[in-house]
């Protein structure tokens, strides 16, 4: 019972800590984790870098890797959220893009426009990375819009606010966010 995680007198700091690295989407006791093909991935760095020796290569190059793709998590979701609060949405604009295990697709007839708007804002704006693969989290949040008739006007300022160009390309901050 003391080298188990059952421990029912872990100090509440350990704790903290020990819900905070298995936190994948920096998001407190988010339990959606490992729900979808991205979490899993990022899961899987986590078990593979606690493994590791805290001194070594590896776990410092996996440390990155994963510090990394949270940080691009979070500026994807800061970009999603900048539009929704620019159409309108200030107050619904967190609920509408929380995605969890109990999330279901609103209209299963939307599932194949939803796919198109995504895989167009993919392909015609900047508003994900030009590494990063889709994610199904999104694929939620595109229903939702579809529902509320606002997934055009979504994807028309995305593509004013994050238009695609050619690679090695950059904006300067003036450009790269326009006023709407």
């Amino acid at each position: 019972p003391l080298c188990s995680n059952n421990n029912p007198y872990a100090s509440f700091g350990a704790t903290l800590a020990r819900d905070e690295e298995q936190n994948l989407w920096s998001t407190p006791h988010d339990v959606t984790h490992t729900e979808a093909d991205d979490d899993r991935v990022l899961y899987n760095m986590i078990v593979v870098r606690n493994q590791l020796d805290k001194d070594s290569e590896e776990w410092q190059k996996l440390n990155y890797d994963i510090y990394t793709l949270r940080q691009t998590r979070k500026e994807v979701r800061s970009r999603w959220k900048h539009i929704l609060e620019d159409l309108g949405f200030q107050k619904e604009a967190d609920s509408l893009l929380s995605v969890t295990k109990l999330s279901i697709i609103s209209d299963s007839q939307n599932m194949g426009k939803a796919r198109d708007i995504l895989l167009k804002l993919s392909e015609e704006t900047n508003i994900f990375p030009t590494s990063w693969e889709l994610s199904e989290r999104y694929l939620f949040v595109v229903d939702r819009l579809i529902a509320l008739d606002a997934a055009d006007e979504f994807f028309k300022m995305a593509s004013v606010v994050y238009p695609k160009r050619p690679s090695g390309e950059r904006a300067d901050d003036s450009q790269k966010a326009p006023q709407c």
